[in-house]
C-alpha cells in the first residue's frame, strides 16, 4: 500500500484531537471536526442503494451444494419489502421485538431489514444458547424477557427443542421444517407477499429516537442486560466512521464475515458499513475453529475482500495455513485495504506474523494496513479509531467526530467515560441499571481504562489499559493490570497459547492458567512445559516489577466452555467466570508444594 494512502487526507483523516484539562485531574479528548448530517434511520441505506446501484451485489452466502447465493441491491429491497409486508398482515403485538436466535444467514438478514423498515425492533440472540446446550434455562429467560412478537430460526430441528417449553406465545417462524412444529410458519411464506404502501407509510413514520435493536450484553456479571440501540445511534457511528475512513465515499467495501449479528461488532459495526457503503457482504460459515477455519480460509481465497474484520483468536487460527501457503496467502492478501481488529487486544507477536506473511506476498512497498477500534454494545459500538498508520498494537485510536471521551483518575489507573450523539438512552426496562450506567455530567461508564500513548502529542492515540474491575491487588500492595500483562503473557507464549487467565487475587505472586492451541496440543508434554518454563523466564527477564512477573503457570486440558460462560462464540475468553469455575486449578497454582502440574519460570 502506497505512503499517500495514509498522507492523502481524502482517504484517511489526518489524525487531530482537542484536549481539555480539568482541576481534579480529569481531561477531555474531542474531535475538532464536527459531525455531519446522517440517515434518518438503517432502511435508509437500502432505499438508496437500491435506487442508485441496484445490479450491484449486496449480500451472497454459500448454499448446501457449495455455490453462492447472490442477491443484488435491487432483489434485496424487493424481499425486505415482501418480507416487511408480511409483518404488518401479522398484526403484532406493537412494539414487541422481533427475535432471531440463529445464526449469519440471508434469510435472518431479510427478516431484521425488513423489521428495521417498519419499524419494529429486533433482537438477535446468540445461537449458543441453543445449539451448545440442553439446559434452555437461560433462552427461556431471554425470551421471558424480551417478550418477542415473533420468534425466527433458520431450522425447527435444531432451534425447536428450545421453544418447546419456553412460555412464549409469540409467532414462531423457520427457513426450514416449519411443518414439523404446530402453527409455525415458513420464511417462504412470507417473501410471498406482495408489498403495499403501508409498508412504505411505516417507514416514513419512523424517528432517528426509535429503537432499531435490543442487544444483550455477554452476561459476565449475570443475566444478561438488554441495551437499547436506536437508529440515531446506528446510523450517526456509521457518519462518524465515514468521517475518518474517507476511502470507503471511493470504494465500497467487499468483506467475508462470520463475526455474529447478536454482537455490535459484527451486527452493528461490520454489517452496517456495508449497508451504509453500498458494499458486499459475503457471509461467511467458517469460525476461528478447528475445522472450521478452514472454510472461513477458502471464502477469503475466492472472494479476496477489501476489508478483512475478526478477533485475535480469528488471525491466530488463520496463521498457520497463510504462513505454510504462498498461493492461500497470496490470493487473501491480494485486494486488502486493511486488517481490522476489536473487542480484545491483539499480541504483537500476532500482529508482527500476520505483517510478515503480508510483506512475504506483497512485498515491502505494499504493506497492509492494521487498525482497530475501540467501544462497546452500548456504543453502537465504535467510539474510537486509529485512521492513521501504527506501528504496534495497544493505541485504540482516536474519539471519532461527535463524541467526548473523558479520563478520570481511579486508583493506579484513568478510568475512560464516553458521551455523545451514538452512546445508548439506557437497559430496556431496568431504571436502576440505568443510571447507574451513567455518571452525573451524562458520560457513559464503559468501566474500562485508557492512558495517552504520548501525554505531549495526543494526537497519537489512547493506549488501551484493560478493565478497571478485573485488576487486583497482591497482598504485597501492589496493583497488577490484567488486560496489559495477559496480552503480553500471550505473546511471549505464541503459538502455544489460545488465551490466558491471570490469577493472584489475595495472593503475594502472579500466576496464570494457559489453554493451550492446536499447536501446542502437538507438543510431548515435557517439551510444552520446558517452552512454556522458558517464555515465563524471558517475560520475568524484560522487567516491570511483580506485577508484570509470572511466576508459575499450569495449562488446562479441558478447553473453555460455552456453556459455562467460559468462552463467547467470537472467541473472547471470560477471566472471571474461568477462575470461578476453575478454582482448584487455581489453588494448584499456590499450593506448596504443587501436585505436579505447574509449570515454574525458568531462571
Amino acid at each position: 500500500m502506497a505512503s499517500t494512502f495514509f498522507d492523502d487526507p481524502r482517504l484517511l483523516a489526518p489524525p487531530r484531537v482537542a484536549r481539555i484539562n480539568f482541576d481534579d485531574g480529569s481531561y477531555v479528548l474531542r474531535s475538532p471536526e464536527p459531525l455531519k448530517p446522517y440517515a434518518r434511520c438503517i432502511g435508509e441505506w437500502v432505499e438508496q442503494w437500491a435506487a442508485q446501484t441496484p445490479d450491484a451485489a449486496a449480500v451472497a452466502e454459500r448454499t448446501g451444494d457449495g455455490h453462492w447465493r447472490r442477491l443484488t441491491w435491487r432483489e434485496l429491497r424487493q424481499a425486505v419489502g415482501s418480507v416487511a409486508q408480511a409483518l404488518l398482515d401479522l398484526s403484532l403485538p406493537p412494539m414487541a421485538p422481533v427475535v432471531v436466535l440463529s445464526d449469519n444467514a440471508i434469510d435472518h438478514l431479510l427478516l431484521m431489514l425488513a423489521a428495521l423498515h417498519v419499524g419494529r425492533p429486533v433482537c438477535t440472540v446468540s445461537s449458543a444458547y441453543c445449539r451448545l446446550t440442553r439446559d434452555y434455562t437461560k433462552i427461556h429467560g431471554i425470551l421471558a424477557t424480551l417478550g418477542p412478537a415473533l420468534v425466527y430460526a433458520s431450522d425447527a430441528a435444531v432451534y425447536g427443542p428450545a421453544l418447546a417449553h419456553s412460555g412464549s406465545d409469540a409467532v414462531l417462524v423457520f427457513s426450514q421444517g416449519a411443518e414439523t412444529i404446530p402453527r409455525a410458519r415458513a420464511f417462504a411464506e412470507l417473501l410471498q407477499a406482495a408489498e403495499t404502501p403501508a409498508v412504505m407509510r411505516a417507514f416514513d413514520a419512523i424517528l432517528p429516537d426509535d429503537t432499531a435493536k435490543y442487544l444483550l450484553t455477554s452476561g459476565s456479571t449475570g443475566h444478561p442486560k438488554v441495551v437499547i440501540n436506536t437508529h440515531r445511534m446506528l446510523c450517526a457511528n456509521m457518519q462518524m466512521m465515514a468521517q475518518v475512513w474517507r476511502f470507503l465515499e471511493h470504494e465500497r467495501p467487499v468483506i467475508v464475515d462470520w463475526l455474529p449479528w447478536s454482537h455490535t461488532f459484527g451486527g452493528n459495526h461490520n454489517l452496517n458499513l456495508v449497508l451504509r457503503h453500498g458494499g458486499t457482504l459475503y457471509i461467511d460459515e467458517g469460525r476461528p475453529a478447528p475445522g472450521l477455519v478452514e472454510r472461513t480460509l477458502a471464502n477469503l481465497r475466492e472472494v479476496q475482500p477489501t476489508l478483512w474484520f475478526n478477533v485475535p483468536r480469528g488471525f491466530d487460527m488463520a496463521l498457520p495455513a497463510l504462513e505454510a501457503d504462498d498461493e492461500l496467502a497470496r490470493a487473501v492478501f491480494a485486494r486488502l485495504r486493511m486488517v481490522f481488529y476489536a473487542g480484545a487486544a491483539l499480541p504483537q507477536a500476532t500482529w508482527e506474523r500476520l505483517a510478515a506473511v503480508a510483506r512475504r506476498v506483497r512485498g515491502a512497498d505494499d504493506p497492509v494496513w492494521f487498525t482497530t477500534s475501540w467501544g462497546s454494545t452500548e456504543t453502537s459500538p465504535a467510539i474510537t479509531s486509529a485512521h492513521w498508520r501504527l506501528d504496534r498494537a495497544g493505541v485504540i485510536g482516536l474519539p471519532l467526530p461527535g463524541l467526548e471521551l473523558k479520563f478520570v483518575p481511579n486508583g493506579e489507573k484513568q478510568e475512560m467515560r464516553v458521551r455523545g450523539v451514538s452512546i445508548f438512552p439506557g437497559y430496556r426496562n431496568a431504571p436502576r441499571l440505568t443510571a447507574e450506567a451513567f455518571d452525573e455530567e451524562g458520560y457513559y461508564r464503559i468501566g474500562d481504562a485508557g492512558f495517552l500513548a504520548d501525554d505531549t502529542l495526543p494526537e497519537r492515540g489512547v493506549a488501551f489499559n484493560g478493565r478497571v474491575a478485573e485488576d487486583f491487588k497482591l497482598t504485597t500492595g501492589t496493583w497488577v493490570s490484567v488486560g496489559t500483562l495477559r496480552i503480553r503473557l500471550v505473546s511471549a507464549l505464541a503459538p502455544l497459547a489460545q488465551d490466558v487467565v491471570i490469577t493472584g487475587h489475595d495472593q503475594a505472586e502472579v500466576c496464570a492458567l494457559v489453554f493451550p492451541s492446536p499447536q501446542a496440543r502437538e507438543l510431548a508434554p515435557d517439551a510444552l512445559a520446558a517452552r512454556i518454563a522458558d517464555a515465563l523466564g524471558a517475560l520475568k527477564r524484560e522487567g516491570g516489577g511483580s506485577s508484570m512477573a509470572v511466576q508459575r503457570a499450569r495449562v488446562l486440558a479441558e478447553p473453555p466452555s460455552a456453556d459455562a460462560g467460559e468462552i463467547t462464540d467470537k472467541g473472547y475468553i471470560n477471566q472471571r467466570a474461568v477462575l470461578a469455575r476453575r478454582a482448584d486449578d487455581v489453588a494448584a497454582l499456590y499450593r506448596s508444594p504443587d501436585d505436579g502440574g505447574v509449570i515454574h519460570a525458568a531462571a
